[in-house]
């Protein structure tokens, strides 16, 4: 356990795919955190990758600890509100994976929880700070399409075969939408605002699935359209991320590498980290399409803004609100999808004001 001051020391629950591919090794990777307690059932593999963290078998222990500040919550997604409701009871801090909660009625009770503990709530939308989309939010704010009108983002998968995953299983909280969907909202009122209405539709198109493994969203802002998909059966890939506004349009085709790169075993910060060689492609009437380098994305600027935010020098990276408000598409996509039609986004004037507030 680090005993240097001024270190934010952070406990993680959880060291399945989400712990052990991101969150341990970007905590690692911060100047200023120390993964000191692990709580897991797989202490194996945290004492060979990680000895100074201490192991607990279970997760209340490690809330307990009094020496731990920041609690990062990677586990099945129906565990997401108690833990982190338990979490903000102790006085921690707290990071939790996407999606936030099940629904918008935890959401909103984790917010009442943050600010009744003093305590900062982030939910994990590391792909803020992804390459691809770094590139066209810079394309956009640089005026370089004009005004967007049309927003189409996809992240899609090749992946023909079931896996006996909680993710893939039928249970609470599964299935592509919930998995991708986070990202893919999370991005889309970034770039566009709060939507008017949400329009969806969601599949099993693979033989065995049990939860659905295809998504697509439309979201609506007056005359504006984003549209949301996600696939487990597109092989050969698409455009990530298509713009169209008022001065042209523009394409970034291939996704960030960081998620294949820390699959590999590369340490976040070595010499290629986020790296991203497939530029954009800008189109205008009055010239030829022009490619533009893409920026270098680093997931590891979210734990150093939660680090930063834990000891008061920096504002949470990612305001609770702006996770509610992800939610809130989530639960209106899923209404649509169950009843067949275009469901309002359940949020309150209160609720949008705060958002547009938090930036």
């Amino acid at each position: 356990m680090s005993d240097q001051p001024g270190i934010v020391r952070v406990g993680l629950v959880g060291y399945g795919y989400a712990g052990a591919t991101f969150h341990a090794p970007l905590i690692s990777a911060v100047p200023g955190l120390s993964l000191d307690a692990v709580a897991t059932s797989r202490s194996k593999p945290i004492r060979e990758r990680f000895p100074q963290a201490t192991v607990f078998d279970d997760p209340d222990a490690l809330l307990r600890d009094p020496d731990i500040d920041l609690v990062v919550i990677a586990t099945p997604n129906h565990t997401h509100f108690p833990l982190a409701a338990a979490a903000l009871r102790a006085s921690k801090h707290v990071v939790v994976d996407k999606p936030f909660t099940l629904d918008l009625a935890e959401a909103r009770a984790l917010l009442a929880l943050a600010k009744e503990s003093a305590r900062n709530l982030t939910v994990f939308h590391n792909r803020r700070w992804d390459s691809d989309f770094a590139t066209v939010r810079k394309a956009i704010d640089d005026g370089l399409v004009g005004d967007p009108a049309h927003l189409e983002i996809h992240f899609d998968r090749f992946r023909p075969q079931v896996r006996d995953r909680w993710r893939e299983n039928a249970g609470p909280g599964a299935g592509v939408w919930f998995d991708l969907g986070p990202h893919l909202t999370d991005h889309a009122l970034l770039l566009m605002g709060l939507p008017d209405r949400v329009t969806a539709s969601l599949a099993l198109q693979r033989e065995g699935a049990r939860s659905d493994d295809w998504a697509h969203v439309v979201l609506e802002f007056g005359g504006k359209r984003a549209i949301l998909h996600a696939s487990m059966l597109v092989s050969g890939g698409v455009p990530r991320f298509i713009v169209h506004g008022t001065s042209g349009s523009a394409v970034k085709q291939g996704i960030d590498a960081q998620e294949s790169q820390l699959l590999s075993g590369m340490t976040p910060g070595a010499e290629s980290w986020g790296e991203d060689l497939d530029p954009l492609v800008l189109h205008t009437a009055d010239s030829a399409p022009r490619s533009i380098s893409a920026e270098r994305g680093d997931q590891r600027e979210f734990y150093r803004l939660v680090g930063e935010a834990a000891r008061g020098r920096a504002a949470n990276p990612v305001p609770p609100i702006q996770s509610l408000a992800v939610m809130a598409v989530i639960e209106a996509a899923q209404q649509s999808a169950a009843e067949g039609r275009s469901v309002e986004l359940p949020l309150s004037e209160v609720e949008r004001a705060e958002w547009l507030a938090s930036f």
